[in-house]
């Protein structure tokens, strides 16, 4: 029998069967280990004496105690526990032994079997003694108040466990409270936090449940998103979608719907809409002014005319410095404001470009002006830009002065300038018209007296007066980055005065002064009417032509600037191209456009968009400019990162790129091209467009032969017999083959062969064989026609 069976049937764990049999010299057995028949003699011999007979043993004191200090300890049944091997019990192992084990009684009153053996007390011979054979001590019995705590739990675990296990069939689990196992008093108080928060949880989500109404009434901008609405209303948004829906519109939650769509939808649900205009609340009131506080101020003068008609030098002689050594290439690039002293009185000029780019600049330029100053040259006479300031003078119903330059050059016609400006609306003066025209001669200073007596007479007859004491009102001309002081914007005072620390909001963006500078350079505290003055202190780069005011509180200016630039996403969200079914085939053909993307940096604002403008221009139906990116300053890392990620160019105007973007831009290989003058990248870019063109193809019949008679060589396929009717056959050229008048195939000539030798080309009169390769299918009575195609580069001329 195996010994895990022998455990199982006397109620033994292994390991306290183990221990039995090595007490019985029985050794080297596992539990999958058989015993013999004599082991197995010993070992149920040794169960039967030792472990089925139990005797109830009491605890004996010398002196008679209490009743309830009485305590029997009642040992469990058939567990014997052996840890030690077997050795001699002597003298010194019985005098070790506890002195409760030798206060034991010896005698069973109702004949009680062997005593139990002692765990680490006994050898196995000791333990084979009844329990009558044990030595009692002499030594009266101390029982400490530890001991009899110890076995007062253990005999009530034991009475407990007994009864657990008598009704419910299994063993009870400890009481860890009992056994010194508290609960931890932080686990408890987490418990209590957690379940107040669940509550709390439970209360805010029954509180959600609850639907708040509908208002009756909302306050709604001239557009708004359908979650913007939803919310308003309290609704949940696919709830108003699918309202809409059923009114006939297509909206998703991010999408834009008018102000009459969002009050259709609203009246579905009694709710009444106010339409407040987003414009109204940017716009900052202007109160009239007490014609008892205007003064006199100084006119503003915009030079206007022709590129290279001298009008820069015309202010260069009218201010006795040379303004024109500053621009490249002689060339106006941007406005420059400047205040000159005439007779005790002052003249604000404003120097605008001539060149066709800068037609933005010169409209602005018009905007802010009192009186222009039209420059036409005596030997060149109108010409386009001068047609076009024409034009903005009177679209911003502005006096004309007119001042014909160059009058002491050769081929100079006075006479003929005057009638094409009469042609035009411009009569002088001595024919009747209205117009002031002065002769002058920039380059020799003639005339320019005269000018300027003409430009002070018509300002006194336009009276022109503002309001020094009260906020600056003013419109920007020029805005850039300056490297070292950040953004700084050109402005022209119109009325009021602007002061050191004033607060105000240009365009979208609010500011506060900072510091203020005049033409020369000069730090200025105040700039009163018609002052043009460089103001630092923006948040962001203004564009040119924005108005700019004062505010009375830094507060004001930053919620109007907030709102303008909520109304300027409005905006910008309204154009944004939504995908239909009608527009979809017309994007695919887009597709199908070549691209060319450019970006754009400049020293000033007004040069970036007059680069855009122009460029932009460019675009034909067959490739489009892309201007991915623009902006002021110098050309950074991240502009190169943004050319090298999309495949652009890089253009600077009048800038450079910092020493990390130029590693960068060779690095990533960017292609940056640097100006000075305008023209020169309008030309460049033209050229880059016109080189994404696909080339025209020409074709070209160089030659003809007629298949006279077909060869079928073995490896080299069929050769035809021909003779060249006209022109030449050469190898390599292309070449269709006509049956019938039919052509049947288009290939290219292997080789040609005049009689044994190769040759490289046949001429018209003679008689060849002709290798036509990939093709053997040659018939007598074939036309072999040779031509070339040349590819003719494609202009720009066509314009979208």
């Amino acid at each position: 029998m195996k010994v895990s069976e022998i455990a199982k049937n006397h109620d033994l764990t292994a390991k306290e069967l183990s221990s039995i049999m090595s007490s019985l010299n029985i050794k080297n057995k596992k539990t999958t280990s058989s015993l013999n028949a004599k082991e197995l003699g010993k070992v149920n011999k040794y169960i039967e004496e030792n472990i089925t007979k139990k005797p109830e043993v009491a605890l004996i004191k010398k002196k008679p105690v209490k009743e309830e200090d009485h305590k029997k300890i009642v040992i469990k049944k058939k567990k014997v526990i052996i840890l030690k091997k077997p050795q001699k019990a002597t003298a010194e192992n019985e005098e070790k032994t506890t002195g409760a084990k030798k206060q034991i009684e010896a005698k069973d009153r109702k004949g009680a079997a062997a005593k139990k053996p002692y765990k680490d007390s006994q050898s196995p011979a000791a333990a084979e003694k009844k329990a009558e054979d044990l030595p009692v001590s002499k030594k009266p019995f101390k029982k400490t108040e530890k001991d009899e705590k110890k076995a007062v739990f253990r005999l009530k675990d034991k009475k407990s466990s007994k009864e657990g296990e008598k009704e419910t069939g299994k063993r009870p689990q400890k009481d860890k409270k009992r056994y010194g196992y508290r609960k931890d008093k932080r686990r408890e108080e987490n418990e209590d936090v957690n379940l107040e928060k669940l509550l709390l949880h439970k209360k805010k989500m029954q509180e959600q449940l609850i639907v708040n109404p509908v208002p009756k009434e909302i306050e709604i901008l001239e557009t708004i998103t359908v979650g913007n609405l939803a919310r308003k209303m309290n609704l949940k948004a696919n709830e108003l979608i699918s309202k809409l829906i059923a009114l006939g519109v297509m909206a998703r939650i991010n999408d834009q719907i008018d102000g009459e769509t969002a009050t259709l939808v609203a009246a579905e649900y009694d709710c009444n809409t106010k339409i407040i205009s987003l414009y109204e609340q940017t716009v900052i009131e202007d109160k009239p002014d007490n014609p008892d506080d205007l003064t006199v101020r100084p006119p503003v003068v915009t030079i206007m005319g022709h590129v290279d008609h001298g009008k820069t030098k015309l202010l260069d002689a009218i201010r006795n410095s040379n303004v024109v050594d500053t621009e490249s290439g002689g060339i106006t690039q941007h406005i420059g404001a400047y205040k000159v002293n005439v007779k005790d009185k002052q003249i604000v000029f404003l120097d605008t470009p001539g060149h066709e780019a800068f037609t933005m600049m010169r409209a602005r330029g018009a905007k802010v002006t009192d009186i222009v100053v039209l420059v036409v040259a005596a030997d060149d006479g109108v010409m386009p830009q001068t047609i076009e300031a024409i034009s903005h003078a009177r679209e911003a119903k502005v006096p004309v002065v007119v001042a014909i330059n160059k009058i002491d050059v050769h081929g100079a016609n006075v006479d003929k300038v005057r009638n094409e400006l009469a042609e035009r609306g411009i009569v002088p003066e001595e024919w009747g018209g209205d117009t002031l025209e002065i002769e002058v001669s920039a380059l020799k200073k003639i005339g320019v007296d005269n000018l300027l007596d003409a430009l002070l007479l018509q300002a006194e007859m336009l009276e022109l007066k503002a309001n020094p004491d009260r906020e600056a009102h003013g419109t920007i001309i020029e805005s850039k980055v300056d490297p070292g002081r950040g953004i700084v914007a050109t402005l022209l005072i119109e009325k009021g005065s602007l002061r050191y620390q004033d607060p105000f909001v240009a365009g979208i963006y609010p500011g506060r002064v900072r510091a203020m500078y005049d033409e020369n350079g000069n730090s200025v505290q105040v700039a009163g009417p018609s002052d043009p003055v460089e103001v630092i202190g923006f948040s962001g780069l203004p564009v040119a032509g924005n108005p700019f005011q004062v505010t009375e509180n830094e507060k004001l200016a930053k919620q109007i600037g907030q709102k303008r630039q909520e109304l300027k996403r409005l905006e910008e969200s309204r154009n944004v191209k939504k995908v239909t079914l009608e527009n979809l085939y017309e994007q695919i053909k887009e597709g199908e456009i070549q691209e060319l993307k450019v970006i754009i940096k400049a020293d000033v604002q007004g040069s970036v968009e007059a680069l855009k403008d122009s460029l932009e221009k460019l675009s034909t139906s067959q490739v489009r400019l892309n201007c991915i990116h623009e902006g002021v300053g110098a050309i950074n890392e991240t502009d190169i990162a943004l050319a090298s990620a999309s495949n652009a160019i890089m253009i600077g105007f009048r800038v450079r790129p910092n020493t990390r973007a130029s590693g960068l831009a060779k690095k990533e290989k960017v292609d940056i091209r640097r100006y000075s003058i305008i023209y020169d990248i309008i030309e460049d870019v033209r050229a880059a467009m016109e080189g994404l063109l696909a080339p025209l193809l020409r074709e070209e019949i160089v030659g003809n032969a007629e298949v006279r008679k077909t060869y079928r060589v073995s490896r080299i396929g069929t050769i035809a017999g021909s003779y060249v009717n006209s022109g030449r056959i050469a190898r390599g050229d292309n070449t269709r083959i006509i049956r019938d008048g039919v052509e049947i195939f288009t290939g290219r000539i292997e080789g040609i062969k005049r009689f044994k030798d190769d040759t490289k080309e046949v001429t018209s009169g003679f008689e060849c064989g002709i290798k036509i390769e990939n093709y053997d299918d040659l018939k007598d009575g074939d036309v072999i026609e040779a031509f070339v195609i040349h590819e003719i580069a494609q202009k720009l001329d066509a314009k979208v």
